[in-house]
């Protein structure tokens, strides 16, 4: 199914039905600030092992997930003065943040380091998504077969469509993953660079 929502003005009724979905256990996939991420709620543990089939992913290799905010970060990772202050000031933004995980982070996407990425997208459809669920989304992007990033909702679906519950039509997304940054013991240590500035770091 494939739902077309307003990106700048998402419409309330559309992304409480999108939200349905994931509350019953579904997957979908949503634009974010970067690419159109795969998802399901980040407690649907057949759903998480369902994304890990879907991309042909190791299951050492973890999982980011979205979050409404950085208030609600602090429920899932240990967040330091340092992180918080870093974090505001480039949240929301294309930017993943790796963070000591707290224990409500499931097992599931946690590889053996107890770390974990956290995205706060630049995105309403995203963040609404979110807000309307009540918790984390899991994030990975969307990739065909030979790797490159689908951003086009329209090859999303034709590749997609079979294997997810709900793509929404958000138009097409800028592309460009998103920069990830661990802030771990508060030691800035840059992973990838992305689509957010890292020269503050530099």
């Amino acid at each position: 199914m494939l739902v077309a929502i307003n990106s700048q003005n998402p419409q309330p009724r559309l992304i409480r039905k999108a939200v349905e979905v994931l509350r019953d256990g579904g997957i979908i996939i949503y634009p974010t600030d970067t690419v159109y991420g795969l998802g399901c709620d980040l407690f649907n543990k057949r759903g998480i092992e369902k994304i890990y089939e879907i991309k042909k992913r190791n299951k050492k290799q973890p999982f980011s997930f979205v979050c409404a905010d950085l208030k609600d970060i602090s429920k899932y990772a240990f967040v330091t003065d340092y992180a918080y202050r870093t974090m505001r000031r480039l949240l929301p933004g294309p930017y993943t943040f790796v963070l000591q995980a707290s224990r409500l982070v499931p097992k599931i996407i946690l590889p053996k380091r107890q770390t974990t990425g956290i995205r706060v997208p630049d995105h309403p459809i995203c963040l609404a998504l979110v807000k309307e669920l009540g918790q984390p989304i899991i994030s990975t992007s969307v990739k065909a077969e030979d790797g490159e990033t689908l951003n086009n909702p329209v090859l999303i679906r034709e590749r997609f469509g079979h294997c997810v519950d709900l793509i929404i039509d958000g138009g097409v997304c800028q592309g460009g993953q998103s920069t990830v940054i661990s802030l771990e013991d508060d030691v800035v240590d840059i992973i990838r660079v992305g689509q957010g500035d890292v020269s503050a770091f530099t």
